[in-house]
C-alpha cells in the first residue's frame, strides 16, 4: 500500500463510500493504493457488510449516511440505482458544502433526476460517473484495487457543476488508473443498454430457459467453457440488475425490439435452409468480435 502524499495533485483527506461492495470497495482500495486518500468512511444498509469491509481494510470506520455527508470531502455512491433517491435525500441535510459527490451507477438519466430531487440546491456538488468495469462477484470481499486499471469511466457532467469539482472527480478516476470519456446522460444510457444491459438480459433469460427444461441436470453436467463464458454475467446481483432494467426501461425496450428482429431473421434463415445467410452472419460476427478484441489490447 502506498503512503499518503498530502502534496500530490489529488489528495482526499476523508473519503466516504456509500455501498462498500465490489464497485465502492474497489474505488477505495484503488485510491489507497495510489496514495491519495487519508481516512475512508463506509456507509450502507447492512452492518455486516460494513464490518467485513473494515476487517478487509477497505474502510477505516463505519458511519451513518448523515455522518458521512458531514465529515467527507469526497463521497462515492456505489449502491443499486434504485436506492439513489433515498441516499441523496439522506446526504442533503448534513452535506459538507465543499464536498464533491460522484457515483458508480449504471444508468445516468434517472440518477440525475434523483439527485435533483434529493440534493436540491446542492446539486452542483454531484458529478455523475459510471465505470465500465465490474464482475459477477459481489460484496467487499470481491473488491480489487486494480479493477479500474485501463478501464473506461464515463462522466456525464451537469451544467450546474463547477469546473474544479469536475476536475476532482476526473483526478480521482485517473488515480484509479481509468481512462475517461464524456457523454450526455441519454447517450450514455442508450449505449450501455446495448453493450451491458442487453447481454445480461439475454444471459439471465437463457439460464431461466435452460434450468426449466426437462433435462436441465444433464445439460448442466455437460456444459463447458463456452457455456461458462456466455452465462457469467447472469450470476450478478439480482437486486442491482432489477433496478438497472427498471431505470433504463426505455432504452432496453428499444434494444430488445431490435435484437428480436435479428433473432427472427436468423431463425427464418435456419427454417428456410438459407445456409449462405447463416455463413455470412457468422463471419461478420466473428470478424467484429476479433476487431473489438484487437482494439482492447
Amino acid at each position: 500500500m502506498s503512503a499518503v502524499s498530502q502534496t500530490s495533485p489529488l489528495y482526499i483527506p476523508t473519503l466516504a463510500i456509500v455501498g462498500v461492495g465490489l464497485i465502492g470497495g474497489s474505488f477505495a482500495a484503488a485510491l489507497r493504493q495510489a496514495g491519495c486518500v487519508g481516512r475512508v468512511l463506509g456507509a450502507g444498509r447492512r452492518s455486516q457488510t460494513l464490518q467485513e469491509a473494515e476487517r478487509l481494510g477497505l474502510i477505516d470506520e463505519a458511519v451513518s449516511l448523515e455522518e458521512a455527508a458531514q465529515r467527507a470531502d469526497f463521497i462515492f455512491v456505489a449502491a443499486p440505482v434504485g436506492a439513489f433517491a433515498a441516499i441523496f435525500a439522506g446526504l442533503k441535510p448534513t452535506l459538507n458544502p465543499t464536498a464533491v459527490i460522484t457515483d458508480g451507477g449504471s444508468t445516468k438519466q434517472n440518477v440525475i433526476n434523483d439527485a435533483r430531487a434529493g440534493l436540491q440546491d446542492c446539486l452542483a456538488q454531484f458529478v455523475p460517473s459510471h465505470p465500465m468495469a465490474g464482475s459477477h462477484e459481489t460484496g467487499p470481499q470481491a473488491a480489487d484495487a486494480n479493477l479500474y486499471q485501463g478501464k473506461r469511466v464515463v462522466l456525464t457532467p451537469l451544467v450546474e457543476n463547477h469546473p474544479q469539482d469536475i476536475e476532482r472527480v476526473q483526478g480521482a478516476w485517473r488515480a484509479c488508473g481509468a481512462n475517461l470519456v464524456t457523454l450526455g446522460p441519454a447517450q450514455h444510457d442508450a449505449a450501455v443498454a446495448a453493450i451491458s444491459h442487453l447481454p445480461h438480459w439475454v444471459a439471465a433469460l437463457y439460464m431461466q430457459h435452460l434450468t426449466q427444461s426437462d433435462d436441465a441436470a444433464l445439460k448442466l453436467e455437460l456444459a463447458g467453457s463456452g457455456f461458462r463464458d456466455f452465462t457469467r454475467v447472469a450470476q450478478g446481483s439480482p437486486e442491482m440488475w432489477r433496478d438497472i432494467f427498471e431505470a433504463n426501461r426505455q432504452a432496453m425496450q428499444t434494444e430488445i425490439a431490435t435484437f428480436r428482429k435479428v433473432l427472427e431473421r436468423a431463425e427464418h434463415a435456419l427454417n428456410a435452409g438459407d445456409y449462405a445467410y447463416l455463413q455470412d452472419m457468422l463471419e461478420v460476427a466473428s470478424q467484429a468480435r476479433r476487431d473489438w478484441v484487437g482494439k482492447q489490447s
